[in-house]
């Protein structure tokens, strides 16, 4: 068996995360010794293996012999200024600027691609830390992106990858308020003033990263990663250590804090800037809250879920009254990951004041709780503050963790070369229940895989130690280590059974995908905040928290209280308002009718009431009952046509305007608009079908991403000999018929045509995939299996663009986005038309349409005129987005805004590509029964062996029938014309 090499190790930079460690010994609150053992992190990372060529991980790199031979470069620095620059590459954009704020010259980089480098002079050997006076450049909500090279090469891993900070603030306060008094979750404004940071991963220390350099001149090269930046100078600058608390009381000045007791409440909510717009504000109700929202949905506090990552960071400004000592304490509530504790970098006017504010441990609660940052004794810590203003900072901080999470990232990969190895020996390379197993046949494993018992055996004892350090870590025994000890039990079992392995390998599928959830979990900081309050020692602000009988009364007067509240906006603009039904969440709602508020009313003078939809039905019964809206939005795909077939439905083709309109979006896409030679409704967002693969496994096998299926073909047989394959969701029929000139009805609308030439060519092939060429048949979750390599190339939508960026952190850099392979025409293009739906609902195009019963269809148009503009929709776009960062991206349908939204350049250009390929499927009566018979075709074809015409034409004529029923149910004459036009022109982009 091939098995990577092991470097030894070793060296004193350890030793922070180590002492760290063994603080985790007492913490506040208990005073009793702890009941778990610690130790250090040395053995949980000692059985990592590493390549001989690649750059060493930060965390073995500070333990290398290179990193130990030096040390800490005090009372010297090296800068140099950004314009200064020796070489940039074209792609980069780089432009020489006079900065007005900072008083100098300053270099842009526009865009997030190429490399600039300098040459700076290193005084002497030794450590030091990398500072950037940068800005960044608006165009984004994610941290700008950099890795830095020395000298051609990144000294570690992680040095391809280094964020740096964008900060926020709320753009109003007082929070705005909606016609029902329930605040309004403000739009995040962007703070681009310049500033000074040195170069940090809080997933990996606690401390700025460190950079081991000899005397002389150097090569610094900055590549470009994410995002667009301003810069002015380049340092080199000697780490900062901070003191042992006892250090840090002796060496300040005298108390002055004699006086009066005094303290101040500083607003959780109330901060001065947070590093995420993700960071989101909360509205909790609960006695002695601060403030009570008095059953109304009042922000009132901040974090949660939502503050989870390394290096997210909120700060709040205080001024104290006097130089002297002061306490904080901190009302919040960890609660959300069972028994484990969270951690926290406590950093006061830009700098961590003592080596104890380093990881802090915030315990787990089960309620608000006020508490001190404290000692192990649950004594007060004390700052020593300067009269006047100060900046606390709470930064979420993982390098505690990280021992464990690059550990179980390493077994992860471990598990799935010894599952590929198996599969090689045995020639199963089936998934799910396509496995080839012989259970009858008597495997000598030993004989073909001598070192894989042993291999194993320390697999399980690597479990073990996380384990035990993720316990003595958080002084508890949590679920993910309960986890981690099931797995662990789960290849004790394959042990004792190890020639029955063959038959048993998805049992390392199973450990692999248990483990890439829990590194999540394991991972995750969530805390939620109330208020934070500065105080001096003596002083008693007198708070309180939650008791049950607190609880039991405020429950009741919260009881009370909603007999007399409004909860329905309807009629708040006035009775001759418009009326908009909308069927998305509450933010989405708030956004829309505060741009309505500002920019709609004053612009047309039409007032307009907006109501909350909780699904279509209610849309349907409204209808049926005479109470319906003037404009639906927010509604699915097929509604309009639906409801244009019962009569419901308004024709917008005839309204001024109109063809002004239409040009904001893709012709393609609105073949699912069209009716009868009408057009009954209009696209919000849309979503794309896209391929995605991983890019460090495809270097590994030394593969090109497919262009065509052809290509596609014949990479399958090097994915298939490496244990590896291909999703292609069964459930994409479209793709196939569309890109190979099929349709599903005939012209007129009236019949199906699933058995033309071209149906019957697509349908084959697409069933070829799964009978020779054994793609898997169902993958229930494609990300589970693309996150841990075992299908590393694949078919979604770009929802799972979403989910990689927020939640699969441990493969970041290591995919992309594509489009979809497709088929190669006589002129040389690559036809890879797709539709632009989604197979899950809760991710489907949304869509809206006028009511035919509408009283005010006029006021209704120029509403959807307005609501569908380039500038209105791109500036929701941004506002929504900024409530929560890339998980609340709205991926408008207007074809100009859509080029506004923050893309990277390169996906955003994949967009684009496949963009020009939309052809969405037209709605007839009876369309419901399309998908349902060709997943019966396919069936019949794949699992039970029916030739591929038959099996269609089987399906064609029971669609037949499911349609002529339709027809006659809603009256359609028969050879009346439905008119679906024919489209096989891609879509070419107008020029701005």
């Amino acid at each position: 068996m091939k098995r990577k090499s092991v470097r030894i190790v070793a060296g004193i930079g350890g030793l922070v995360l180590f002492v760290a460690a063994l603080t985790l010994l007492w913490r506040p609150g208990s005073g009793e010794r702890a009941a778990y053992p610690v130790f250090g992190a040395e053995k949980v990372l000692a059985g990592i293996a590493l390549p001989d060529e690649a750059p060493l991980p930060y965390l073995q790199w500070i333990r290398s012999e290179e990193y130990a031979a030096l040390r800490p470069a005090e009372g010297v620095e090296a800068t140099v200024l950004a314009v200064d620059y020796a070489e940039a590459s074209p792609e980069a954009l780089v432009e020489r600027r006079s900065d007005r704020a900072r008083g100098a010259d300053v270099l842009d980089w526009s865009r997030s691609g190429g490399w600039v480098e300098w040459r700076i002079e290193v005084p002497r050997d030794g450590i030091y830390e990398l500072e950037l006076d940068y800005a960044p450049l608006k165009g984004g909500f994610s941290p700008v992106v950099r890795g830095v090279q020395i000298d051609g090469a990144f000294p570690f891993a992680e040095a391809e990858r280094i964020g740096f900070s964008r900060l926020w603030k709320d753009s109003v306060y007082p929070y705005e308020r909606n016609a029902i008094g329930n605040e309004i979750r403000p739009v995040q404004e962007e703070r681009t003033e310049w500033r000074a940071e040195r170069a940090a991963n809080d997933a990996l220390s606690s401390e700025p990263l460190r950079w081991a350099l000899t005397a002389g001149e150097h090569a610094l090269r900055l590549v470009g990663g994410q995002g667009a930046m301003s810069l002015h100078s380049i340092k080199l600058v000697a780490p900062r250590e901070a003191p042992a608390y006892a250090d840090y009381i002796r060496a300040q000045a005298a108390d002055e804090s004699g006086g009066e007791p005094w303290h101040r409440i500083v607003e959780a909510e109330r901060y001065a800037f947070k590093s995420s717009v993700s960071i989101q504000l909360q509205s909790k109700s609960e006695p002695y809250i601060s403030p009570d929202p008095q059953g109304k949905i009042v922000y009132n506090a901040i974090g949660g879920t939502s503050w989870t990552k390394p290096g997210e960071r909120i700060g709040w400004e205080v001024a104290v009254p006097r130089s002297g000592f002061y306490a904080i304490d901190v009302k919040s509530y960890q609660g959300f990951n069972g028994r484990s504790s969270v951690f926290r970098t406590v950093r006061i006017d830009g700098s961590v004041p003592f080596r104890e504010m380093q990881s802090y441990r915030f315990s787990p609660n089960r309620s608000m709780e006020i508490s001190s940052l404290s000692d192990a004794q649950g004594q007060p810590y004390l700052f020593y503050l300067t009269e006047g203003k100060h900046l606390i900072e709470m930064v979420v901080d993982t390098s505690a963790v990280r021992p464990v999470t690059e550990s179980l990232l390493d077994i992860g990969n471990r598990l799935l070369e010894i599952e590929r190895d198996i599969r090689a020996i045995t020639g199963n390379y089936g998934y799910g229940a396509d496995q080839n197993l012989d259970t009858a046949r008597t495997w000598d494993l030993r004989k073909f895989e001598p070192e894989l018992e042993a291999e194993l055996r320390r697999i399980v004892d690597r479990l073990q130690d996380a384990c035990d350090y993720l316990n003595g870590l958080h002084q508890a025994d949590t679920d993910s280590a309960t986890a981690l000890r099931v797995n662990a039990d789960r290849l004790e079992r394959l042990l004792d059974r190890f020639n029955d392995i063959p038959n048993r390998v998805t049992v390392f599928e199973t450990v692999r995908i248990s483990l890439n959830t829990w590194i999540q979990t394991i991972e995750s900081q969530a805390m939620e905040l109330d208020y934070l309050v500065v105080r001096t020692p003596d002083a008693d602000p007198g708070l309180k928290v939650p008791d049950s009988w607190s609880k039991a009364r405020y429950s009741a007067a919260d009881f009370f209280r909603s007999f007399f509240h409004r909860y329905d906006a309807t009629g708040a603009g006035g009775e001759d308002a418009l009326t908009v039904w909308v069927q998305r969440g509450k933010d989405y709602v708030d956004l829309l009718e505060l741009m309505i508020q500002q920019d709609f009313t004053p612009r047309t003078g039409i007032r307009v009431n907006v109501n909350l939809m909780p699904n279509t039905n209610v849309l349907l019964l409204g209808n049926v009952a005479g109470d319906q809206p003037d404009v639906a939005l927010g509604v699915p795909l097929e509604t309009p046509v639906d409801f244009a077939m019962r009569g419901a439905a308004e024709e917008l083709s005839g309204y001024p305007g109109f063809e002004e309109v239409l040009g904001r979006f893709n012709p393609g896409l609105m073949r699912s608009y069209r009716y009868k030679g009408g057009v009954y409704g209009l696209p919000e967002t849309q979503n794309y079908y896209m391929m995605f693969y991983r890019t460090d496994i495809f270097e590994d096998l030394g593969l090109a991403p497919p262009d065509t299926w052809d290509d596609v073909a014949r990479i399958l047989p090097t994915l298939q000999e490496n244990g590896l394959t291909f999703n292609l969701p069964k459930k994409n029929f479209h793709i196939p018929f569309y890109q190979q000139g099929g349709e599903f009805y005939k012209p007129d609308g009236l019949q199906p045509d699933l058995t033309s030439e071209a149906g019957v060519a697509a349908f084959k092939s697409w069933t070829d995939w799964y009978r020779k060429f054994n793609l898997p048949k169902d993958i229930p979750v494609f990300i589970h299996h693309f996150r841990n390599g075992s299908i590393p190339i694949g078919v979604a939508d770009f929802d799972m663009y979403i989910q990689l960026v927020v939640g699969a952190p441990e493969i970041e850099g290591k995919w992309k986005m594509v489009p979809l392979p497709g088929i190669r025409q006589p002129d040389g293009t690559v036809a890879r038309w797709s539709h632009n739906e989604s197979l899950v609902r809760l991710q489907e195009p949304s869509s809206l349409l006028v009511l035919n019963k509408s009283e005010r269809k006029d006021e209704a148009w120029r509403f959807v005129e307005w609501w569908t503009s380039a500038d209105v929709q791109s500036r929701f776009s941004s506002d929504i987005e900024s409530f929560a960062g890339i998980a609340y991206r709205w991926n408008t349908a207007n074809l100009e805004a859509m080029q506004t939204i923050p893309w990277p350049e390169e996906d955003l250009a994949a967009l684009n590509e496949q963009d020009r390929w939309v052809k969405n499927m037209p709605y007839v009566p009876g369309y419901y029964y399309l998908a349902r018979e060709i997943e019966f075709a396919w069936n019949l074809t794949v699992l039970g062996e029916m030739p591929a015409r038959e099996a269609l034409e089987k399906s064609d004529r029971s669609l037949a029938r499911e349609m002529a029923r339709k027809q006659e149910e809603l009256g359609i004459a028969p050879g009346e014309h439905l008119t679906i036009a024919p489209y096989d022109k891609p879509y070419e982009r107008r020029a701005p």
